[in-house]
C-alpha cells in the first residue's frame, strides 16, 4: 500500500518551528511520507502564526494555496491563527481540518477521525486549560542546534499582544522531560540546545521550579557543547541568575532581552512593567559578569501615541546599551488588545520612517560589536558548506551567535573549532581561520 503524503509549512517564532517538526514526526511514525510543501501531498498541515496583521495574512494565503496545490487533499489550520480566529474559519472552503493551541500532539487522531466521518475538531478553551501539551523531537532539521520548547502561554498581557489570548495561561515542561529529549538530541549528535518558550523568563512558576534550575539539569548532559537561551524578559536578571550562569562552561554569553520602547511613557502605555533605568541596569549587570556579552532586542516603533520625542528617546537608549542586534517591527493593530483602541493611532508612514532609521543605526552598531571580536580567537560550531561568488565556505556561530565563514571545501559540519576570526567580511558575515589548538 502506498504511503500517504503529508506537506508541512511552518509560519512565525521558534516555538512553532519546534511544534512543526514534532508533528511531523508524529506523521512518520504514523507511517506517512513527509514531502515538501508543494502539488502532490494527501494532506497539508499549515502551522499558523497570529502576532501580527501580516502573520495573519501569510497564513490565510499559505492556506488557500495549499488547497490550490491539491483540491483534493486535506488541509490542516494548526496553531495561534487559528486559536484567535475561532470557529469562524470553520466556514472557510479551503479549510478542513482546524486544530488550536494544545492540540496538536493529537494530529494523527484528528486526521483519522476526519477520514472517517469529516467532522470538524472543535477548538478548546486556551484561556482556562492547565495542561502543558507533551510533544517532543528525536532529531532536529537543523542537526546541529534544537531549539527546545520548554514552556507555553503567557501572563504578562502587554496592551499590544494577542498572544496571551491564543497561547492561554504560563504552562511549563517538567524538567525530567526536558532533560530526556536532550539526552536523546545529544544522543543523534545535536551539540547545542536553545531553549525557547512564549514566555520563558516565567518557566516552573507553574509547578515550582525556575529556568535556572532547568539551565543546570541540562548543563549535566553529556554530549550537549552549548546551552542558549530564547527571549527573555528584564526581570529574570539578577545578580545571583548572572553570576551563577557566567560560570557554566556551556552556556553562551547571549542575551535577548526584551525592551520593546526606550521611552519610560511609551512602556507605561504598552504595560510592560519596568523602566528603561531597570532595564539598562540588567544590561550593566550582565556586562559586569560577561566579557562581551552579545545583547540583542526587540523593539516596537510607531505605538499609539508614540511622539517624535518619545521616538528620539528611544532611539538614543538603543545607543546608550549599544545593543549587538535590535530587532525592529512597526506596531500592529490586534484586534482584542487594549491598544487597538488608544487615542493617537500613528500613521504607517510614520512608523515605517522610524522604523528605517532605527534599522539603519542597529547596523552600525552590529558592525562595531563584531570589529571588537577581530583578531580575537574564539570557538565556532560549523552548521553548513556555502558557496558565495565562486568560493565555498564553512559556516557557523560563536557562542555569542555572531556568524563566521571559513574558506575550506573540508566538511566541517557538527564540528566545533578554535578559530581567529579575521576583519574581512563577507555577506554580512565575518571571515575566520583555524587557530592553533
Amino acid at each position: 500500500m502506498e504511503k500517504r503524503k503529508a506537506a508541512f509549512h511552518n509560519l512565525g517564532c521558534k516555538v512553532n518551528a519546534y511544534e512543526t517538526e514534532a508533528m511531523q514526526q508524529l506523521l512518520e511514525k504514523a507511517g506517512y511520507e513527509i514531502v515538501p510543501f508543494a502539488p502532490g501531498a494527501d494532506v497539508y498541515v499549515i502551522n499558523t502564526c497570529t502576532v501580527t496583521n501580516m502573520a495573519d495574512r501569510k497564513s490565510r494565503q499559505m492556506l488557500h494555496k495549499a488547497k490550490k496545490m491539491n483540491p483534493h487533499a486535506i488541509v490542516v489550520a494548526a496553531g495561534c491563527y487559528v486559536q484567535a480566529a475561532g470557529t469562524e474559519l470553520e466556514e472557510d472552503s479551503a479549510i478542513d481540518i482546524i486544530i488550536g493551541n494544545n492540540r496538536k500532539k493529537d494530529l494523527v487522531s484528528i486526521l483519522e477521525h476526519y477520514e472517517r466521518s469529516a467532522v470538524q475538531e472543535s477548538l478548546i478553551d486556551i484561556n482556562h486549560t492547565k495542561e502543558y501539551e507533551k510533544l517532543s523531537l528525536e532529531k532536529t532539521v537543523e542537526h546541529t542546534r534544537a531549539y527546545l520548547k520548554v514552556q507555553d502561554g503567557c501572563n504578562q498581557f502587554c496592551s499590544y499582544c494577542i498572544i496571551p489570548y491564543a497561547r492561554g495561561r504560563v504552562r511549563s515542561r517538567r524538567k525530567e522531560e526536558v532533560v530526556e529529549e536532550v539526552k536523546t538530541l545529544a544522543g543523534n549528535g545535536c551539540k547545542e540546545v536553545v531553549l525557547t518558550g512564549i514566555h520563558l523568563s516565567s518557566y516552573g512558576i507553574d509547578h515550582g521550579s525556575t529556568l535556572q534550575e532547568l539551565i543546570f539539569a541540562v548543563h549535566e548532559v553529556a554530549g550537549v557543547e552549548r546551552i542558549r537561551l530564547g527571549s527573555l524578559e528584564p526581570g529574570i536578571i539578577t545578580e545571583d541568575f548572572v553570576k551563577t550562569l557566567s560560570a557554566l562552561p556551556k552556556f553562551c554569553p547571549h542575551f535577548h532581552l526584551s525592551l520593546q520602547s526606550g521611552c519610560d511613557a511609551t512602556l507605561k502605555r504598552m504595560n510592560r512593567r519596568y523602566t528603561s533605568g531597570e532595564y539598562y541596569e540588567k544590561c550593566i549587570l550582565i556586562r559586569k559578569y560577561f566579557k562581551h556579552p552579545a545583547l540583542t532586542t526587540d523593539v516596537i516603533v510607531g505605538f499609539p501615541g508614540e511622539t517624535e520625542e518619545e521616538f528620539a528617546i528611544t532611539r538614543d537608549f538603543l545607543n546608550k546599551v549599544d545593543f549587538y542586534e535590535t530587532h525592529i517591527f512597526q506596531y500592529s493593530r490586534r484586534k482584542g488588545t487594549k491598544a487597538a483602541v488608544m487615542e493617537n493611532q500613528v500613521p504607517s508612514d510614520v512608523a515605517h520612517r522610524r522604523s528605517a532609521i532605527l534599522i539603519a543605526d542597529g547596523k552600525v552598531r552590529k558592525q562595531r560589536f563584531e570589529e571588537k571580536i577581530s583578531e580575537t580567537v574564539t570557538k565556532v560550531l560549523f552548521e553548513e558548506s556555502v558557496t558565495i561568488d565562486g568560493k565555498v565556505y564553512a559556516s557557523g556561530h560563536t557562542m555569542e551567535y555572531i556568524r563566521m565563514l571559513l574558506e575550506t571545501t573540508e566538511n566541517l559540519d557538527n564540528q566545533i573549532l578554535l578559530v581567529k576570526a579575521g576583519k574581512e567580511r563577507c555577506q554580512d558575515c565575518l571571515l575566520c581561520t583555524k587557530a592553533r589548538s
